[in-house]
């Protein structure tokens, strides 16, 4: 980080508001039921937890234009919602926060997708899922398509939000990637393994240790073997760059011409990675939009990175918490 000042950081983020990104992706809604376990249950050796209160919060494609808005960009969101309470509760979430949801498409037959985690002394006890995983009919593609070429002549980069619930899928991503490179938008990617091929053409992808694995067929258990898996991602993909988020070890980010770059955790402490790769990639996608280098903008993702996970639940990163943390990393204070 010899050549990145503080000052150039600080900057960065100062241009954030003149930034506009579109995320395409699979909504949600994040559903936190808060309580505590004193007991287990006569009926079957499980917890009894007693709910004291319950938050609802956005989740996934909705959860990068949050963490995007709250770092001071601008954003809209492309994607579909049912017609039902959750999703209604999704617009108006969003409309407050001053995000365009022109792109949001309401579909009858679908439920908005709601993941409800019961949380009791700070630990996740379980959690329920109530999706339909089918692909988006051709018509929905369509609209979504249209919304986006719309939206296009406006936008610094596009984020795609992938978590298989049937938005993202071959029509929409051959189509949206060859109109982005006709215009030479950036495409920053949040993948699942099942679409990995799809994403060929996109300018940079953000998996996971598991993720990087899986897609690349190569068992990662050290700095050598996660060398030939980021270099094998970048070719079967295409990309200009791969960032692999590693956890408690931080990032590594693989550049085309052959530069590797191993960025160590910033986290003090470790809560709960939930909605720690939708911030990864809404901070990432935000700083190159904004002017950052590849490597700039991983190291300003990995400080949102270092204080999303030291909360529990889905939770945003605000444009003064990455200040803060910036002076922080560049001034540490001494006991």
């Amino acid at each position: 980080m010899a050549d990145m000042t503080k000052e150039r950081f600080l900057e960065l983020i100062e241009r954030f508001p003149r930034t506009r990104l579109l995320v395409v992706g699979d909504i949600m809604v994040d559903r936190y039921l808060w309580g505590k376990v004193s007991r287990i249950s006569p009926e079957a050796p499980v917890p009894v937890v007693d709910v004291a209160s319950e938050s609802l919060r956005l989740g996934g494609a909705a959860n990068v234009v949050h963490n995007i808005v709250t770092l001071g960009g601008k954003a809209s969101l492309c994607g579909v919602i049912g017609r039902d309470e959750m999703g209604r509760r999704v617009l108006e979430d969003l409309q407050e926060k001053g995000v365009s949801t022109e792109g949001v498409v309401v579909v009858e037959e679908r439920p908005t997708t709601l993941k409800t985690r019961i949380i009791a002394h700070s630990q996740q006890v379980v959690r329920i899922d109530q999706e339909v995983r089918e692909e988006t009919g051709d018509g929905t593609i369509a609209l979504l398509l249209e919304q986006i070429r719309k939206q296009l002549p406006a936008l610094g980069g596009i984020i795609i939000s992938d978590y298989c619930k049937g938005v993202v899928g071959a029509s929409l991503l051959r189509s949206l990637i060859a109109m982005s490179q006709e215009r030479g938008i950036l495409v920053a990617v949040d993948p699942k393994v099942r679409h990995y091929s799809l994403y060929q053409g996109s300018t940079v992808i953000t998996p996971n240790l598991e993720e990087a694995a899986q897609g690349s067929g190569i068992h990662i258990d050290g700095e050598e073997s996660l060398l030939r898996a980021g270099v094998a991602i970048l070719k079967q993909l295409g990309c200009q760059a791969v960032l692999i988020t590693r956890g408690e070890q931080g990032m590594s980010l693989f550049r085309r011409e052959g530069s590797v770059t191993h960025i160590p955790t910033v986290a003090k402490e470790v809560y709960d990675v939930t909605g720690a790769g939708d911030t990864v990639i809404g901070a990432f996608t935000l700083a190159l939009a904004a002017g950052a280098t590849f490597e700039e903008a991983a190291h300003l993702s990995n400080y949102a990175a270092g204080i999303v996970v030291g909360e529990v639940g889905t939770v945003p990163v605000t444009r003064e918490q990455m200040r803060e943390r910036i002076l922080e990393a560049f001034h540490p204070h001494t006991d």
